[in-house]
């Protein structure tokens, strides 16, 4: 028998899916690439606010990410939970001669990812333009070797629905460089349970902590230790959790995408509780805490090794953070490109954020 099945003080948690995925799927259609992620800190907020956490309390950081603090029965040893809502996207390098856009990447995208797929031109002033990714000379009728022209930054461009043959009449729409670009999300959620569109990566995760609060509020429950919630808007680019928690952190709990891939452990119907990624093994004793958890609450996890990958733990202890650190997250298949999660994935990780939450450990 696995140990901890019939736990003593067993409090019953209800996750609340069809909220959860509400939750998720508006902010899915919330732009937010990294740099302009006001909008979607905005929509987090309010949904945040709206469950009316006794003792939560919400503010922005400098650098506009939200951070909120849930007081909790004791405050000796404060926890950090962490996701990030920033997301890959793209941004006006230059204006070619034609009137069409040169993309820069934010991120890591992958070019035939998003080849063909629909984007926002925001400009300075918000108006918004439509357009599509596109490879230079897409068409098989003219360029006979589109099939296998490189799919980079440089062979690809922004084709513009708008009436612009030159660089000039393109400005005059008021579009110019550093221009946000907003890839489609094209959510879709299944009577199956899936979930699929851009971004997953890491909005459901921060879908999980929504979840989380509102069964830990449905159950009556604050956590055993203060406890700050730090929804991060840097993560893409190598910084979001380095800076916004109190010195005196004990735990750092982030959240992030399992990957899904070939000799990965990870599936779309578990917690992914990663043992290491590319910035090293996170904390052993934290690890094993989080695994036993699951193990008393039958919480169906996956450890995992994630070999391209760090998360906004790794990026707290290079700026010196002196707490212990571990990463859990929905199993995501797809990542960084047109992804795709289930229902099963999100109940059970915010089932154990919620879990870890409670624990006296």
């Amino acid at each position: 028998m696995l140990k901890g099945l019939l736990v003593p003080h067993h409090i019953p948690l209800t996750i609340d899916l069809d909220a959860t995925v509400e939750f998720l799927v508006g902010l899915l259609n919330t732009p937010s690439p990294t740099g302009c992620t006001a909008e979607a800190v905005a929509y987090t907020q309010a949904a945040f606010e709206a469950l009316k956490v006794p003792g939560l309390t919400f503010s922005l950081t400098r650098k506009g990410a939200l951070l909120g603090h849930w007081k909790g029965k004791a405050k000796t040893e404060p926890r950090g939970v962490t996701a990030h809502l920033d997301t890959l996207g793209l941004m006006v390098r230059e204006i070619k001669p034609g009137g069409r856009l040169r993309p820069n990447a934010i991120g890591g995208i992958m070019w035939g990812g998003v080849e063909m797929e629909g984007v926002t031109v925001r400009t300075f002033d918000n108006r918004r333009y439509r357009g599509t990714v596109v490879p230079v000379n897409p068409s098989v009728h003219v360029n006979a070797n589109i099939r296998d022209q490189k799919r980079e930054a440089d062979w690809m461009e922004i084709r513009l629905d708008e009436r612009t043959t030159s660089a000039a009449e393109t400005r005059r729409l008021g579009i110019d460089v550093g221009d946000f670009i907003f890839l489609d999300p094209r959510v879709e959620v299944s009577a199956s349970g899936f979930i699929r569109g851009r971004f997953l990566d890491d909005k459901a995760s921060v879908a999980c902590i929504y979840a989380a609060l509102k069964a830990l509020k449905a159950a009556k429950v604050k956590p055993a230790q203060d406890t700050y919630f730090l929804i991060a808007n840097y993560e893409e680019v190598g910084h979001g959790g380095s800076a916004g928690w109190p010195v005196e952190l004990s735990d750092l709990l982030a959240i992030d995408m399992g990957a899904i891939g070939d000799a990965q452990h990870s599936d779309e119907f578990s917690v992914s509780i990663c043992v290491k990624d590319g910035g090293g093994p996170y904390h052993f004793e934290l690890t094993q805490h989080l695994r036993q958890l699951c193990l008393d609450y039958n919480i169906p996890y996956k450890p995992d090794i994630y070999l391209y990958y760090s998360s906004d733990g790794t990026a707290y202890w290079r700026a010196g953070g002196a707490g212990r650190v571990a990463l859990i997250g929905p199993g995501v298949d797809c990542s960084h490109s047109y992804e795709r999660t289930h229902r099963d994935a999100l109940e059970h990780t915010s089932h154990l954020i919620a879990r870890y939450l409670m624990s006296e450990e």
